[in-house]
């Protein structure tokens, strides 16, 4: 048995988003990203409601192999999801987004913890920095605004 001290990076952004929450968390969902993220394409979704439930799991392309997301919380009323996504050889993410009202629109803390599962982890960690992870939930919070306000997937992406 081999253990070890986990490497291990979490980051936290805050989104501010211009719906509100009961309107912006069913985006959140493996099938309805398609309509507001750029190159969204799970290859498998497993659900009994045909969207995002607590137990469903979906799959996405990545390397070395496919990453598998499985939901562990999904909780309308409380603005809260949580999902593990874990790429083989590679990483486990424990990914938390909580919704709150504010103003005439949410406010969404988002946090991704990613924990290394060999070398091609640990240098996936060395990029996965707070500026990287900023510019991340920049284009995300653009994106889903540019839906929320219009209605369309935001043109470029």
């Amino acid at each position: 048995m081999e253990i070890e001290k986990p490497n291990r990076i979490r980051h936290i952004f805050t989104q501010t988003l211009t719906g509100p929450p009961d309107r912006v968390f069913p985006l959140l969902c493996p099938v309805r990203e398609r309509d507001w993220v750029p190159n969204w394409n799970p290859t498998r979704v497993i659900t009994d409601s045909g969207v995002a439930e607590r137990d469903g799991i979906f799959v996405t392309e990545a390397a070395p192999h496919d990453a598998v997301w499985v939901i562990t919380r999904h909780d309308a009323g409380a603005g809260i999801l949580q999902m593990i996504k874990i790429t083989p050889d590679h990483t486990v993410c424990k990914i938390e987004i909580a919704l709150r009202a504010g103003g005439e629109g949410t406010r969404a803390e988002i946090s991704y913890e990613y924990t290394s599962l060999g070398p091609l982890g640990d240098a996936f960690l060395k990029e996965f920095t707070e500026k990287w992870y900023q510019g991340f939930m920049e284009e995300w919070e653009a994106a889903l605004n540019h839906y929320l306000t219009t209605g369309e997937m935001l043109a470029g992406n």
